[in-house]
Formats: structure tokens, C-alpha cells, sequence
């Protein structure tokens, strides 16, 4: 069934909704709350109903609620004054006023015709995020009935992709009219209104399964990112699951590099706060003291633009901890700074997992270690793929003294993007972990590894000289603590003991025996 108002056709079906022949970009959510108030025009919904529907029975604050439904707003062309379509009642709720046609059929065609398989019209317009649609994956077993494997696999991305709420994710109804059918990407990509295209195929060969992916830059007719998956299929859900997530997390960050890309080709002033951001990204990165400092001005300007961009507030306060931590910024200063960037991400939107990922780590650095712990588990919740709060989980179980649960979420992270620009990251926090559970040659041979990949990072030559210092190996400890001084020249016993979160007195002080043996005083 679809719904005509005013000139909008609402699609819930294809999970569409369109204004004349454009189609209106709009977040899962949003799509959701509008669809329920048009169905349920007939009464006023209540809050309760609301987050019965659309969230599950979970409670969100009401900011969440109200952003919501003024995206919904916006998105029919109305808002909160002349309340024209989505009307409040006071203390009641909120309800659809405009007048509505129900439409059998799809796209608001007659239910007899072909309309289901037609593709939407050519030539629409690119939203103002960037727009990627998951092509159902060929079944390559030559047995129809493994199409549930290899469709199951597309389906899953394009959920996975749709929590990753800076990107515009083609919902899996319009992706899937092209099943079986030998379409140019080019004519895919201008009918759906995507910039990027996912493809892959599933061979299914006994109890071995190999499943290829490829993410597509359309517009430039370049392959941004392929791999190949060899798995046994013991648990074909489980392999499932698994493939998602691996394909995901890779997806992301070429995402992110791609539209960095972009925004470095246009001239600085006519930069908007997206192509700010996207900047910014590709310098934080590179994990650098200089790279950070640009990453803040650029972050900076895009508030400035859009004062309640939430993704750039939470951006710029993971930045001004990370600063922090390295020793590249004074403590004092940092954790106020990243606390109001971190809770302005948060009411603008305190469902984007990199603000409650930001808050995490004022938390951690400001020693309200449950409360860090809480905010890294709801930015997994939000986005279970999200590596870089996998990874700073981890430093936060490990600082709280549970180092085989940190060593867990480290590898995790290293699992989930194994060629992330924070890999090394990753892999100092592993060294960390299992510094703290005794095992000083691995912690020696992980932290090795983080500078094997990031030469330059801080926190790998900390865990090696500490690591070293205690396993006796003197040669190499000296050797870290000399390009220890060089990445953090004001470090010190003093520096470590009053800026490392370490909440056990027994860990912080094996730690700093670790460096006194290396020679740091």
C-alpha cells in the first residue's frame, strides 16, 4: 500500500518516499516515525506508542524524540509553526492532519501491474549524504535454492550499513529489483540515486562456502575495495553473521577516504560542514600531532557552520582526548573542552555512536570509569561495527584492571578493520592488556607490531619500554624509552602517574616499575 499527500508519494514497501519524482532523503528512523503517523493518522500517537513502534519499547530522551519528528517535518516540507501535516497536541501527542489517499500497488500503481519490477525513475538526485545501495548477491552454486544464503548476505550488509548514520543506504526492496538481471552499474547507480554500489557473489562448494565483495565508486568508475572470504560452513548463520561484519567494517573507512577525497578537490570557501568533516577524518587518521591539530580546525569551522552538527562535535572530542593521551595537549584543558563537544553530539543526536564514543573517553580520562565503560557499550550497541570504540573499549577495561576482557575488545577491534589507519592503536592496547595479565613477551612482540605498522605512535613505545623494562631485556627497553622521549618529550614517572587512568594502585605502580627499569625517572 502507498500513501499520497499534497505531492509526496510514501512507499513503505520500498521504503521510499518521493516529492513529484524526487526522492526525499530520509534516516531509517525518520522513515519509520513518518510512516507510522500517516498509518495511524486516524488518532493522536502518543510517546509511549512511539517508542513502542519505532524504538523497540527501548526509552530515549526526549530530544531524540523531538529531533525526530522534526526531521519528519522537514521532510514534508513543514515544521514546527505551521504544523500543516504532523500536528502536537498538547500533553497528548502528535498526529497526522493531512489528507491521505491510499494507493494499491507500488510507486501507487494498480496492484495487477509490473510496477514491483520496474526501477524507479532515471536520474535522481544524489542526497546530501553519501548514498550506497548493496546489490543482491549472485548465487554462483547453480542451486536456486541457496539464493536464501547469498540474498540473506546483501540484506544483512545493507542493515548493517543503514546504523552507520552519516551514509544514505538504499533500502533493500529497491537494491533487490535488479536480482537476475545483466544492468550496467552507471544505469543502477542514476536510477537509485547512489554514488557507491556494493556487489559480490556466494559460491557454495560442499561444506565450504567463498563469498567476494567489492564496493564500487560509480561516478569514477573505480573499485574502492574488494576481498575474498573462504570459510567452512559448519553454522551457515554464523558464517553469516560473521561475513557482515567483516564486510562492513571494511566498507566504512573507504567510504569515509573516498569522500575525503572528494571534499579535498573543491576550493576551501565553498566547503559545507560535510566536506569539513570528511576532511578532518582524513587527517585524524593519521594519527599524527600535526594531523590532530588540523583535524580540530577543520572540525571547528564545521560547528561554526552548523552549530549543532553532532558527528563533528563527537569527532572533534574523541580528537581532543586522543591529543591528551598522546601528551600532545595539556589534561586540564582537554577533558572540559572534549565534555562540551561530547555532550552538545549528544543532544543533537544521542543516538550517533561516535558521540557517546567521544563521552567515553572524557569519562575514562576523568576517572568516572563506570560511566566510561557505559558509554563505549552504547556506542557498540549503536553500531556493533565500529572499531575505533571496540578498540578504546578495550582501553578502558584494561585501565579498570580487567585485562582479559580488554585483550578480548582489542583483538576485536584488529578483527573487525585488520587494515584501519588505528591498527596500531589497536595493537597497543592488546600489548597493554596482556602487560597488565603478566605476559610481558607478548606485550613486547604486540607492541612491537604497533610501531612495526605506526612508527611514530606514542602509546606503542609506552607499553614496549615498560614491557621490556620488566622482562629483563634491558637493551631493548633503552632503546624504546630513547624513541619514547623522542614521540612524547614530556614524559615522565610523574607525567604517567597522574595522567594514565589506571584505577588499581597494583597495576599503576607494576607500570611504572616497568619504565624506573628502563630507566625513566
Amino acid at each position: 500500500m502507498t500513501f499520497q499527500f499534497e505531492d509526496f508519494l510514501l512507499d513503505p514497501e520500498r521504503r521510499e518516499l518521493r516529492q513529484a519524482d524526487a526522492l526525499v532523503a530520509l534516516e531509517p528512523q525518520v522513515f519509520d516515525l513518518l510512516t507510522y503517523l500517516v498509518r495511524n493518522r486516524e488518532r493522536v500517537v502518543t510517546r509511549d506508542n512511539l517508542l513502542d513502534a519505532i524504538w523497540n519499547g527501548r526509552v530515549v530522551s526526549e530530544s531524540t524524540l523531538t529531533s525526530r519528528i522534526n526531521a519528519a517535518r522537514r521532510a514534508v516540507g513543514d515544521n514546527g509553526d505551521d504544523q500543516r501535516l504532523i500536528r502536537t497536541v498538547a500533553r497528548k501527542g502528535v498526529r497526522f492532519v493531512g489528507a491521505v489517499t491510499e494507493l494499491a500497488g507500488a510507486a501507487g500503481k494498480p496492484a495487477d501491474t509490473d510496477a514491483w519490477h520496474a526501477p524507479p525513475p532515471a536520474g535522481l538526485p544524489l542526497p546530501d549524504r553519501p548514498a550506497i545501495a548493496v546489490l543482491p548477491f549472485t548465487n554462483m552454486s547453480g542451486e536456486a535454492g541457496q539464493d536464501y544464503f547469498s540474498d540473506g548476505i546483501s540484506e544483512d550488509i545493507s542493515t548493517a550499513l543503514s546504523k552507520l548514520r552519516w551514509f544514505f543506504v538504499i533500502a533493500r526492496n529497491s537494491s533487490f529489483i535488479y536480482k537476475g538481471r545483466a544492468v550496467h552499474l552507471r544505469q543502477i547507480a542514476d536510477e537509485l540515486g547512489v554514488r557507491y554500489v556494493v556487489e559480490g557473489s556466494v559460491r557454495k562448494d560442499g561444506e565450504r562456502v567463498r563469498i567476494t565483495a567489492q564496493l564500487n565508486d560509480v561516478a569514477t568508475g573505480s573499485h574502492l575495495w574488494a576481498e575474498r572470504y573462504d570459510r567452512e560452513l559448519a553454522d551457515v548463520f554464523a558464517v553469516q553473521d560473521e561475513i557482515t561484519e567483516a564486510i562492513v567494517a571494511a566498507i566504512e573507512p573507504q567510504l569515509y577516504a573516498a569522500e575525503s577525497f572528494r571534499a579535498q578537490r573543491k576550493p576551501p570557501d565553498s566547503m559545507d560542514a560535510w566536506d569539513l568533516v570528511m576532511r578532518a577524518l582524513s587527517h585524524y587518521w593519521r594519527v599524527t600531532r600535526q594531523d590532530h591539530v588540523v583535524a580540530q580546525a577543520l572540525l571547528e569551522k564545521a560547528i561554526a557552520l552548523d552549530p549543532s552538527y553532532g558527528k563533528a562535535l563527537g569527532l572533534l572530542g574523541t580528537s581532543y582526548m586522543f591529543t591528551a593521551h598522546m601528551g600532545w595537549m595539556e589534561m586540564a584543558s582537554a577533558i572540559p573542552a572534549a565534555e562540551r563537544a561530547a555532550r552538545a553530539a549528544i543532544r543533537a543526536d544521542d543516538e550517533d555512536a561516535w558521540a557517546h564514543n567521544a563521552l567515553g573517553h572524557v569519562h575514562l580520562f576523568a576517572r568516572r570509569f563506570e560511566d566510561s565503560l557505559a558509554e563505549f557499550e552504547t556506542a557498540l550497541r549503536l553500531n556493533p561495527n565500529f572499531a575505533l570504540a571496540q578498540g578504546y573499549h578495550g582501553l578502558a577495561l584494561s585501565y579498570c584492571g580487567r585485562w582479559q576482557e580488554a585483550d578480548e575488545a582489542a583483538r576485536r577491534a584488529i578483527r573487525l578493520s585488520p587494515h584501519d589507519p588505528y591498527a596500531p592503536v589497536y595493537f597497543g592496547i592488546a600489548a597493554y592488556a596482556r602487560f597488565l595479565g603478566g605476559d610481558y613477551a607478548e606485550a613486547i612482540r604486540l607492541s612491537q607490531e604497533s610501531l612495526r605498522q605506526r612508527g611514530d605512535f606514542v602509546g606503542g613505545h609506552r607499553v614496549l619500554t615498560a614491557a621490556a623494562g620488566m622482562a629483563g631485556q634491558t637493551g631493548i627497553a633503552h632503546a624504546a624509552l630513547k624513541e619514547l622521549r623522542r614521540a612524547q618529550p614530556n614524559i615522565s614517572l610523574a607525567w604517567i602517574a597522574e595522567f594514565m587512568p589506571i584505577k588499581l594502585a597494583a597495576d599503576r605502580e607494576r607500570y611504572l616499575e616497568g619504565f624506573r627499569r628502563a630507566g625513566l625517572s
